[in-house]
């Protein structure tokens, strides 16, 4: 059994090893990579992304981040295209392969199929002799040094070296076609992520009501305003302009200040210049807000004039944080 400084030893080796053969693709990215971005930007078909073992496993991972960034892809898998999925391949589509050798008997039994379908065929490869590399149309070489395995066996530093270079790709699509975090909301609807890029102030400020008071109206009537919406604030209003806000804690600094409040009104005690933000703003950005001034509540604006109020807990309850 290794030591604890043996064990972090082999992990930082790792990590050393990884690095240092993504970085050496730097000076392989070569005209073969402009022209694979230029043909799926082209592209009236899909990307067809196979692979066998590990190498599998890492296009499934590329065909997610594409398409979950506007490029339609299909992972086929290399045993299973031989067997009836080859019917995946439309006349239009671009086929890339990822091998590490190139020369497995799977890639040289389906390459002369996919060739006959005559889509370009891209090799993510890391042998330029190999089979793969020769038969392709395009090659990215992701050639290694050798695995992190301390057997130089088991796919480590050539399955990361391809997600690299998977990655490389999806991002050149996402800078050429301008793609930007409204375009990435269409395709992430869903969860947290999802909700952080498309959820709006106004879809959660719009269930709230609008909690009002007059400048004028006693202290009572301030607290009954305060109470019924249960938002912990309502909002000075008069002639449909926003005086100030009175909260929770400004009631609680009343009663601190002033042992007789009766003659005491909404004006006497609200805060000056509160915080807005308009109900087209991503909720997120209500969230920010509130964390930098440390606030529980914004009031809502829609084209300056006042709309209602967010309050932190209905961010919280979208899990958006």
């Amino acid at each position: 059994m290794k030591n604890n400084i043996d064990i972090k030893k082999v992990a930082v080796n790792t990590f050393e090893l990884e690095a240092k053969n993504i970085l050496a693709l730097s000076e392989r990215i070569d005209d073969d990579f402009v022209k694979v971005v230029e043909s799926i930007l082209s592209l009236n078909g899909r990307v067809i992304i196979t692979g066998i073992g590990k190498s599998a496993i890492i296009a499934q991972k590329i065909v997610a981040t594409l398409n979950s960034t506007g490029t339609p892809s299909i992972f086929m898998h290399a045993a299973d295209a031989i067997h009836g999925d080859l019917g995946i391949i439309q006349q239009e589509d671009l086929i890339i392969a990822i091998s590490k050798s190139g020369n497995t008997p799977e890639i040289k039994v389906l390459v002369p199929f996919l060739k006959q379908t005559n889509n370009k065929l891209v090799a993510i490869v890391g042998n330029r002799n190999s089979f793969l590399a020769e038969q392709a149309d395009y090659i990215l070489d992701t050639t290694i040094t050798r695995e992190a395995c301390p057997n130089n066996l088991a796919p480590t530093t050539s399955t990361t070296v391809q997600l690299a270079m998977g990655d490389a790709i999806a991002v050149a699509l996402q800078t050429e076609r301008q793609f930007s975090d409204r375009d990435f909301a269409k395709y992430h609807p869903g969860g947290a992520l999802g909700k952080q890029l498309y959820l709006r102030v106004g879809d959660l400020s719009d269930n709230n009501g609008l909690p009002i008071v007059e400048p004028t109206m006693d202290i009572r009537n301030v607290i009954i305003s305060i109470t019924k919406f249960r938002l912990g604030a309502t909002v000075v209003l008069e002639d449909d302009k926003i005086l100030g806000i009175i909260t929770d804690g400004d009631i609680r600094r009343m009663l601190e200040k002033h042992e007789d409040i009766s003659r005491l009104s909404a004006k006497d005690i609200m805060s000056l210049n509160p915080k807005t933000i308009d109900r087209n703003e991503l909720a997120v950005n209500a969230l920010h807000t509130m964390r930098q001034f440390s606030i529980s509540q914004l009031v809502v604006t829609d084209e300056g004039k006042y709309a209602g109020i967010i309050h932190i807990q209905d961010i919280l309850k979208e899990g958006i944080i």
